[in-house]
């Protein structure tokens, strides 16, 4: 492999290794997320758990901040294309149905079991997701996460853009009117 040969197309600053780092040096300090090195995230949607508790769940971030909120995360990789975090949801605990309208939503169980709802152009689905089940959810359908198993739920999500758009609820939710600190 060509050490001058850059991806086709690219030319993102994040994927060119600085100067005065050997390869070891940029890899280990900018390109590796150790899940030592980070904490789960309560916060980040806490604004949600505060008005009702059943929607506390936290975000452990990898690349890029995601679509929670957070203003900024000394220790993840940065996005050029899209975010990868963990999600922890206590059991018995939602996500409240919201939408992204610009980006595809991906989510992978590792441990648990999860039954999501939908909502598009007026109809309504459900499923439940087990270990190592996977769904993409397109921009603009409404999902909502509900923890049906007995122990936390633990699961992978991607968005498909570096810095999503904040998502919004559904209209007639009681999310909907609050305020993000």
């Amino acid at each position: 492999m060509a050490d001058d040969v850059a991806p086709a197309g690219e030319d993102l600053e994040s994927w060119h290794k600085p100067d005065g780092l050997s390869l070891g040096e940029w890899v280990e300090q900018q390109r590796i997320a150790r899940f030592e090195d980070r904490t789960y995230d309560w916060d980040a949607l806490k604004f949600q758990a505060d008005y009702d508790p059943k929607y506390r769940r936290a975000q452990m971030r990898y690349i890029g901040l995601g679509a929670a909120g957070a203003k900024s995360d000394a220790h993840v990789i940065p996005s050029e294309h899209f975010t990868f975090s963990t999600m922890v949801l206590p059991a018995g605990c939602e996500g409240p149905s919201h939408v992204h309208r610009d980006v595809e939503e991906v989510f992978f169980m590792l441990h648990g079991k999860v039954k999501l709802t939908f909502a598009y152009e007026g109809e309504t689905a459900e499923t439940v997701l087990n270990e190592r089940d996977l769904i993409s959810v397109p921009p603009n359908v409404y999902r909502g996460l509900l923890n049906i198993g007995q122990e936390e739920a633990l699961m992978l999500v991607l968005l498909g853009t570096p810095r999503p758009v904040l998502p919004t609820y559904p209209p007639d939710h009681p999310l909907a009117s609050l305020k993000r600190d």
